[in-house]
């Protein structure tokens, strides 16, 4: 009689079977054979992501504190004094200044820096459009320095060639929450004796080298609006080394009020935060450091999946970028790999699959709002027409405008829940590769 195996023996051999097709990597797909969900087949995911804001009792209880006490506004309070001290420690930073919005933290960087008309701001044309406003607020110009396609940050590289006379600041961002290249970037700054204002809006906890983003420039800066990693609806802060730097900044944000005596020390204005919003921000910074582990464990782990996936290019990390606070998970899609699906196609077909996405930022400098400033009776009366055309001659950037075409996002809410979540991204978008004919047919 033939000797019966035994439970080990056998497991061993369905667990050697599996690992030759690759099953212990991942999850079976459920959806492969399926048809697209855009085509009437059945999607990958039925159910939405984690939502957001994450609401605790913590949070209900800060908001009434503030409600029922009256001291709303920071003049008479101390929510905002006691999130500055606590923010400041956890970044590494002496001076922490908390504003009203992301906006108002850089307006306020650029305003004690002095930056005025006639000064130019080397900044990347992959951004939110704040950046660019808080530059045309002082009504300097924001130099477009183009940005390196394979990590979506400014192209450090190119720094050097744009700055002229006129430079007066270097503002990187640190785009999706990942570093932009610093060691680059405050070396070119250090050469040419130019300040660095960091804007970390989207990089909470995010590291250049084991130090927190923010804290290797002159002054750093953060937003705290709704869709941020740390949130208070809106809110701002900035940060920095500089005592005197953060003396004008309080003064900046708070109308030009002095000290010692002095009514207003300088020009400013009112952009405080109020009671309430550093209030729930303290309680939200609580879980801020548990939420950034999971969003990093997860992006690692969809990485590795797409990366297998052949024209799914992730955006690709600096040496020195320590910790991605991923606010953004963002990638390349090469349509040359999908049958030609044009991105268009791709995302509508990834939405209807149950995995949210969007394209990204358009090409910011090629946007009217640009030309319709500099047209303005301030911009026409401090710059000569020759002056603005030279200046439009020299802000364009052909790797962002390509990458503006390429580009695919998904927002770090999506990363908040089980590694599951990372399995069903990547089997919708190999689902997607499998049928891309039938979709660009249809």
């Amino acid at each position: 009689m033939r000797k019966l195996q035994s439970r080990r023996t056998f497991l061993g051999g369905i667990s050697a079977a599996a690992a030759a097709i690759g099953l212990t990597e991942r999850p079976a797909t459920a959806g492969g054979d399926q048809p697209l969900a855009i085509l009437g087949g059945k999607p990958v995911r039925r159910h939405g992501f984690s939502h957001w804001p994450i609401i605790g009792e913590n949070d209900e209880r800060a908001w009434m504190e503030v409600l029922r006490k009256g001291r709303w506004c920071r003049m008479n309070g101390d929510y905002a004094d006691r999130f500055e001290h606590e923010w400041a420690r956890m970044l590494g930073a002496p001076h922490c200044i908390a504003v009203a919005n992301g906006t108002s933290a850089l307006i306020t960087s650029l305003g004690v820096l002095g930056i005025g008309p006639g000064d130019e701001v080397l900044v990347p044309p992959y951004t939110f459009v704040a950046t660019i406003n808080a530059v045309l607020v002082h009504h300097a110009l924001p130099v477009f320095v183009d940005i390196d396609p394979e990590t979506f940050q400014i192209d450090a590289r190119l720094l050097e060639s744009a700055i002229t006379e006129h430079t007066a600041c270097i503002l990187p961002v640190h785009i999706g929450g990942s570093a932009a290249d610093l060691d680059t970037i405050l070396a070119v700054a250090a050469k040419h004796k130019l300040p660095v204002v960091e804007d970390a809006c989207q990089a909470h906890l995010g590291e250049w080298k084991h130090r927190k983003l923010s804290t290797l420039g002159d002054l750093g800066c953060f937003s705290f609006q709704a869709s941020k990693n740390l949130n208070s609806g809106e809110g701002g802060a900035i940060l920095t080394h500089d005592d005197r730097l953060a003396q004008e900044c309080r003064s900046f944000q708070n109308n030009g009020r002095g000290t010692g005596g002095v009514a207003y020390a300088r020009n400013g204005a009112n952009l405080r935060m109020t009671e309430f919003q550093a209030a729930l921000i303290a309680q939200q910074l609580t879980r801020l450091e548990e939420q950034s582990r999971r969003r990093e464990q997860n992006a690692a782990y969809l990485t590795t999946l797409l990366r297998e996936i052949p024209g799914i290019t992730p955006a690709r990390m600096y040496d020195g970028c320590t910790r991605n606070a991923y606010h953004l998970y963002m990638l390349r899609y090469d349509r040359s790999h999908f049958e030609g699906l044009p991105r268009s196609r791709f995302l509508k077909a990834l939405s209807a699959e149950g995995i949210p996405c969007s394209g990204g930022y358009s090409p910011l400098y090629q946007e009217p709002f640009l030309k319709t400033t500099l047209q303005s009776r301030a911009f026409q009366a401090i710059y000569s027409p020759k002056r603005l055309a030279d200046y439009l001659e020299r802000i364009h950037c052909p790797a962002n405008d390509r990458l503006c075409e390429e580009a695919v996002w998904f927002t770090q809410t999506m990363f908040l829940g089980p590694r599951s979540d990372m399995d069903q991204i990547a089997e919708a978008v190999r689902k997607i590769q499998k049928h891309a004919g039938n979709l660009a047919r249809a």
